[in-house]
């Protein structure tokens, strides 16, 4: 295992560094330092590579289009013969998507054409079939036509050896299509990135059973595996982990030896049976471990070896919280991709709040449009940690600053819009 000295002495050298309140902004600034995108790639088949992430640039192999074609349907034409208006061209075959006109078209002749055809030799503009009067085997045109219009010229589109796609870049149905449009059968991309998962806590009790005195639903090792799911990450599910000090410290040196990232819900706090401190700074290295923010104020970051290790609070909000603040970019970024936008404006608050200055606080939101366009943000009611149906019924979060107080109704807030 790696030596943590180099890992913490950088943290040690920065300024404002307090692992014992760290304000949000800072915290993320301390975790990107420490990310490398996985090197591993592969190459895979383009119909499989829905959501993951390019590993190398993609430079066109061709011109698209690859030859000069029809953008409506009509006449292909040599604008010479429109110097005098109107004019009377004869009709000399024609040209359809797929099946181009073979042969030259010559002195007053034009070819019917179809959208996507190819330009006949000799043509250099088409008129569309809107402004020409047919008549037999000849066409009258009007007046006002310009060389080279209704054409899509060669590599309009994409010039051949222009990079189209970068390394970085998330492969969606759009990419899809570019690249099977270039002749595309397979990409290079980086591996799939490995996340261990489990919870911790003796009264977590798994869904489908009944529940016992003193026990509670393990709710957050869903929305854990919803989130990561989202993310097209390899799961390794290692469930719940007794709050034992040897089963956790098993638990997480096995988890470190085959995942790149390691993710725990609880065991991060203060109490007599919270190991995971403890045994972070015993096989590993810590960062911090709280943060000036809520909900959320007991994370973790650190690593085991070449493991990157986020502990999450144990609350089922702040869980939520603190995987979409911190976590989500982090293993984007290890995954070679770039950290998502965040849209964040401002929206009148249409519900007073109560706050004390100090830490970051993210509540719990739905937000509106009005009529007028304006935006208005309302709290989804109490805020506690533990009311995980607030996140169900908010589409945002409401982001008020560590030094911001109370907020009276009427007041503009920051919001950040909650993105399928």
């Amino acid at each position: 295992m790696e030596s943590p000295r180099p890992f913490l002495s950088t943290l040690e050298q920065m300024g404002d560094y307090d692992p014992n309140s760290m304000p949000v902004e800072k915290a993320r600034q301390f975790i990107r330092q420490f990310l490398t995108p996985l090197a591993k790639h592969e190459s895979i088949r383009l119909c499989n590579a829905l959501h993951r992430t390019l590993a190398t640039d993609i430079q066109s192999p061709m011109n698209v289009p690859p030859h000069d074609y029809s953008a409506m349907d009509g006449y292909a034409v040599r604008h010479e013969d429109l110097t005098s208006a109107p004019t009377v061209l004869k009709v000399v075959g024609s040209a359809f998507a797929g099946h181009p006109f073979s042969g030259c078209v010559g002195a007053g002749e034009c070819v019917r054409i179809m959208t996507g055809a190819l330009i006949p030799e000799g043509c250099d503009s088409v008129v569309m079939q809107e402004h020409v009067q047919a008549s037999g085997s000849s066409v009258e045109i009007g007046e006002g036509h310009r060389r080279g219009q209704n054409i899509r010229l060669i590599g309009e589109d994409i010039a051949q050896n222009s990079t189209v796609l970068t390394k970085g870049q998330i492969i969606r149905p759009a990419e899809m299509g570019l690249l099977a449009s270039l002749g595309f059968s397979d990409v290079t991309v980086y591996h799939k990135l490995k996340v261990a998962l489990f919870s911790t806590g003796d009264e977590l009790q798994e869904p489908g059973t009944q529940l016992a005195p003193g026990k509670i639903y393990n709710s957050n090792r869903y929305s854990l595996l919803g989130m990561l799911g989202e993310l097209g990450v390899e799961i390794v599910d290692m469930g719940t982990i007794r709050d034992d000090k040897a089963s956790l410290k098993e638990a997480l040196l096995d988890a470190a030896s085959r995942t790149d990232a390691i993710i725990t819900s609880g065991g991060v706090s203060v109490g007599e049976a919270d190991y995971i401190k403890q045994l972070l700074t015993e096989i590993g290295e810590v960062v911090f471990w709280k943060i000036a923010m809520k909900p959320g104020k007991p994370l973790a970051y650190g690593k085991i070896g070449t493991c990157h290790f986020f502990g999450l609070p144990g609350n089922p909000v702040a869980v939520m919280v603190t995987f979409q603040q911190f976590v989500r970019d982090a293993l984007r970024i290890l995954m070679g991709q770039q950290p998502r936008l965040t849209i964040e404006f401002q929206a009148t608050c249409t519900s007073p709040i109560r706050k004390v200055p100090g830490r970051t606080e993210f509540q719990r939101g739905i937000l509106s449009k009005d009529p007028d366009g304006s935006w208005t943000v309302r709290t989804t009611g109490t805020q506690c940690s533990g009311i995980l149906s607030s996140m169900s019924k908010a589409n945002s979060y409401i982001v008020l600053p560590a030094s911001q107080g109370s907020v009276e109704a009427g007041s503009t807030v920051l919001v950040q819009p909650f993105l399928d």
